[in-house]
């Protein structure tokens, strides 16, 4: 801008320098000429001054072109996507803890499947029909789905011990992304992709908390059931007869 208005000053000063070159040998409003050739110094001046506000007005037009395609060229690099998406891996990594619960064995995660097993197996008092053969696979179905429910939880504790290394590397890359980014748009898709990972985290988390509060109740139910088969046995043991009275025994017919 500053080159356009020294230009212009130029122009006008070597007019205006011309003019007085001109008027010191004829008159300002003099009109002359040599030969057939006539000079209007007047004319000749603000001929030169409308060349000068033309070339002023170009050059403004042309550096408004330019802000415009800067404009254009900015929201552009904001509207640009992302060419980068980490949720197929932290997809990847919670159906790999899913797998692991469904894999589960012993009691189910099913609501009504539980309910019926849990009752045949854990019974508040056992029925006088239930032989002792019966109490006796019930302690042993037990102890197996305790023993299940502890391996599914340390399963699960080595694998969210292995997504928490692979989630640094989720973490590593979507923060370059995000140092990197283009435009607004980017920056957002990887602000949303670092939100995800911890949405993953926490589901994964939650999902390490049931398999150990299960392993837990597991366990609980068990003593509980243990408690209640030995009260069972004992009671069978001793029967519901006369219980022995001890009295004097004389072998020998003295009184």
């Amino acid at each position: 801008m500053k080159r356009k208005s020294f230009l212009k000053s130029r122009v006008a000063a070597l007019a205006a320098a011309g003019a007085l070159a001109l008027g010191a040998v004829q008159p300002a409003h003099a009109i002359f000429g040599i030969g057939d050739t006539v000079f209007d110094a007047s004319n000749f001046m603000q001929n030169m001054m409308t060349a000068a506000n033309t070339l002023e007005q170009i050059s403004n037009q042309v550096q408004q072109l330019q802000n415009e395609s800067q404009m254009l060229m900015n929201q552009a690099r904001n509207l640009a996507s992302l060419p980068f998406s980490v949720v197929s891996r932290l997809r990847g990594n919670l159906a790999a803890t899913q797998r692991l619960i469904a894999q589960a064995k012993g009691l189910a995660y099913d609501v009504a499947a539980m309910d019926r097993e849990f009752q045949r197996l854990y019974p508040e008092q056992y029925a006088a029909t239930v032989s002792g053969d019966r109490m006796a696979q019930d302690a042993r179905e037990r102890w197996k789905h305790t023993l299940d429910g502890l391996q599914t939880a340390l399963r699960m504790q080595a694998q969210v011990s292995q997504n928490l290394g692979e989630d640094e590397g989720v973490l590593a890359d979507v923060v370059g992304r995000s140092q990197s980014a283009a435009g607004a748009l980017q920056a957002m898709q990887a602000t949303n992709q670092l939100l995800a990972l911890q949405a993953k985290q926490s589901i994964q988390a939650q999902q390490l908390r049931i398999t150990q509060d299960r392993a837990v109740a597991l366990e609980q139910a068990r003593q509980v059931a243990v408690q209640e088969r030995a009260r069972e046995v004992r009671r069978r043991f001793m029967g519901s007869g006369t219980p022995y009275t001890p009295y004097t025994v004389n072998f020998y017919g003295n009184p």
